[in-house]
């Protein structure tokens, strides 16, 4: 009783405490929740049809193309440029396969793994003509050459005696391999649904009788033309109310123009460019003269050449001339071998060179060869290798043999792009060199690292000069002394003036230029041209009007400094009417519309064209091969009319037309011949050409769809 009177007397301060230790657990569980949120948000990369898009999936989607890319162009690596080509295609091809995804779930349309394993079967999805797997007689796509790869595949990795460096290959192409299955599914429901919306659009013999007659009927018109130059800006200034009008007339006609996909910035900047001293061009020279004295006296090439820093590496190995760079590859022809050249400037590519040449060989630039491979260092590995070798001379089939040993030996091909240029370890420098020095049908046992390998080249084709060339290719950089320089100048400028106006009115005193780009989006990846904009991008979607950024380094090894001033945005959807780029061109249409109605008023009831020739500013000429297909250029006002076009096939043969508004002008004109060319008509030959054109009509309609997807784009925030 004693204890539940206690109880009831702290009932209270119980009931509390335990309030807020619940309330604590559920904070801490909250906590954890929004930590949690907030980190899978901050790996959207973006949205389709309201659904993220998860950076790491994404990433993924590139390494696949990636490897597709590489393993097409002979295993060598991307450019920079080449990668942010790439991401852009993923991203492109990413979203028109959700787009067609997403409708074709709308329609039913699907495609089936039996569908997917016919098209490989038969070979008839068009991207198999672009992988390795392929017949060598007809060099076509050949699902046995691809099921022989996929069976050895297997047997390899099952196979821990098997060199890993040939596993890896093995599993580059495998995955290669996933990846075009992939595609070819996703390639067969696009076809899908493109065939169905071709269906929906179908030529007919009225229509394509028609197209022909657009085509085959000429004619030749006398015309005048009163050209809109003719009229003052200031006697057509358009009101506020002409100005709205022709927005709201605009918005409906071209969707593309006035509705923005993606948020947009107007932005100022000024790009400063660091450059080396006289006194850093001094500096490399001396150093550059040493390592050339180095060259000619050093037993070990490679080791000088890794000392000098140079971009380039030398592996000792002769290389093709087209590997070499270009500079290098012209400045052989000057030199013997066993000469060293240089210092010398390449200004055009900002680089001093040192070059030596040490001899020039014949070599295949293709070799085809089988491998064995054998495991281990000790005694048992070398009789095993020496009785392999032994087999081999004495004739026995090397099929034979390495089934023997669970490997396939399989013809693989070799070439000087797949090599030159690579800095090369031992082991590869001793593989390289065989491949390429062996004669055909010989045999050559190599040793490396953790074992040893029997090669037996079978194939050697189109000879070449190859060159072994040590090159000491340094840029002309600046100090730290010289960058600091640079920086503490600009710094001080940005420091007096701190505010847009204050750049935009001091910049040029101070010799810098300030510089506009408009319409800057997420998609974009440099700020000027400028690599390495990130930062600066990121700074641009999330300030405000007339903010100044701070000082950023950027380009190539931070070369470029960078400060930029938002000056507008431009939200997601209707353009804002007041967008000044918007306003110039509501502003020209107004005043071609004011300009063409005054001068038809002018014309009207005017009986001929030498009449309206007559009106002060108006040119006369004769224009012939007038077809209703394509809209005729006036030579005389420089400008493409598709409505005189239509008013002349419209127009009877003496007839007499005025008041047509064109583009560049005001026209009258007199049909003086209507002719029709010599032409068959060809029905099926006419439908095959519309129903080309409108598939041209299909791409306007992916467009959009593209549009209504909701996307959101914020590669920006992930990717240079």
């Amino acid at each position: 009783m004693a204890t539940l009177q206690t109880i009831r007397s702290k009932g209270t301060a119980l009931i509390l405490i335990l309030g807020l230790a619940l309330f604590a657990f559920i904070a801490e569980e909250l906590v954890r929740a929004l930590s949690s949120s907030r980190n899978a948000s901050r790996q959207v990369i973006g949205e389709v049809y309201g659904e993220n898009v998860n950076y790491q999936d994404f990433n993924t989607l590139i390494e696949e193309y990636e490897n597709a890319v590489k393993l097409s162009n002979g295993g060598q690596n991307l450019s920079e440029a080449q990668t942010i080509q790439l991401r852009d295609q993923v991203w492109n091809d990413f979203i028109s396969q959700k787009v067609i995804e997403h409708e074709a779930k709308k329609l039913g349309l699907y495609v089936t793994d039996a569908e997917v394993q016919n098209l490989i079967t038969t070979g008839s999805s068009p991207i198999l003509r672009q992988t390795p797997f392929v017949n060598q007689q007809t060099g076509q796509f050949d699902a046995n050459v691809l099921k022989q790869f996929l069976t050895n595949y297997e047997e390899i990795q099952n196979n821990p005696d098997y060199p890993e460096a040939q596993k890896e290959s093995m599993t580059q192409y495998y995955k290669y391999w996933k990846f075009i299955e992939k595609q070819v599914a996703q390639q067969a429901l696009a076809q899908k649904y493109q065939t169905l919306l071709s269906n929906c659009l179908l030529a007919n013999p009225v229509s394509a009788k028609a197209a022909f007659e657009a085509r085959n009927n000429e004619s030749q018109v006398l015309l005048a033309a009163i050209p809109y130059t003719t009229v003052k800006d200031t006697d057509v200034e358009p009101t506020e109310a002409e100005l709205k009008a022709k927005y709201k007339e605009m918005q409906k006609q071209y969707p593309d123009m006035f509705d923005m996909m993606q948020e947009a910035r107007d932005i100022k900047y000024i790009v400063v460019p660091v450059t080396a001293s006289q006194a850093d061009k001094d500096e490399l020279q001396k150093e550059m003269t040493e390592y050339a004295q180095a060259l000619q006296t050093s037993e070990n090439i490679a080791n000088t050449i890794r000392e000098s820093r140079s971009s380039i590496s030398y592996s000792g190995v002769p290389v093709s001339r087209n590997s070499l760079p270009r500079d290098i590859a012209a400045q052989l022809d000057s030199m013997a071998p066993g000469t060293i050249a240089g210092p010398t400037v390449n200004a055009a590519e900002n680089t001093m060179n040192v070059v030596k040449y040490i001899a020039k060989v014949q070599q295949p630039d293709s070799v085809e060869y089988r491998v064995i491979s054998v495991s281990g260092t000790d005694e048992k590995a070398t009789k095993t290798a020496d009785s392999i070798m032994t087999a081999l001379q004495a004739g026995a089939p090397i099929d034979t043999i390495a089934k023997k040993y669970n490997q396939s030996a399989e013809s693989q091909w070799i070439t000087s792009a797949q090599v030159d240029g690579s800095n090369l370890r031992d082991d590869d420098k001793a593989f390289v060199e065989a491949l390429f020095t062996t004669p055909a049908g010989a045999l050559k046992q190599i040793d490396i690292t953790g074992g040893k390998i029997i090669v037996k080249v079978t194939d050697r084709r189109n000879i070449i000069d190859k060159y072994d060339v040590a090159i000491i290719k340094r840029a002309i950089d600046f100090s730290e002394e010289t960058h600091n320089a640079i920086w503490n100048k600009f710094s001080s400028f940005l420091a007096a003036n701190s505010k847009m106006e204050d750049i935009e009115a001091n910049a040029a005193k101070e010799g810098y230029t300030v510089q506009t780009a408009q319409y800057v989006g997420s998609g974009d990846h440099f700020i000027g041209g400028v690599r390495g904009t990130t930062d600066a991008l990121r700074w641009v979607f999330k300030s405000k009007v007339g903010d100044v950024s701070e000082l950023y380094e950027a380009g190539n090894a931070n070369d470029q400094l960078l400060v930029v001033m938002l000056s507008a945005i431009h939200k997601k959807g209707a353009r804002d009417y007041n967008d000044d780029n918007l306003q110039n061109i509501l502003k020209e249409e107004v005043m071609k519309d004011k300009k063409a109605a005054q001068l038809i008023e002018k014309i009207q009831g005017m009986k001929s064209v030498a009449e309206v020739a007559k009106v002060a500013g108006a040119v006369q000429d004769t224009v012939s091969h007038i077809t209703f297909a394509a809209p005729v250029f006036v030579q005389k006002v420089a400008s493409s009319e598709p409505a005189l076009s239509g008013a002349v096939a419209k127009a009877e043969k003496g007839q007499f037309v005025t008041g047509v508004r064109g583009e560049g002008g005001v026209y009258a004109f007199q049909v003086l011949s209507k002719n029709k060319l010599q032409g068959k008509f060809d029905q099926k030959q006419e439908e095959t050409q519309l129903a080309n054109n409108y598939s041209r009509i299909l791409n306007g309609m992916m467009q959009t769809l593209v549009r209504k997807a909701k996307i959101e784009d914020n590669r920006y925030l992930f990717y240079q």
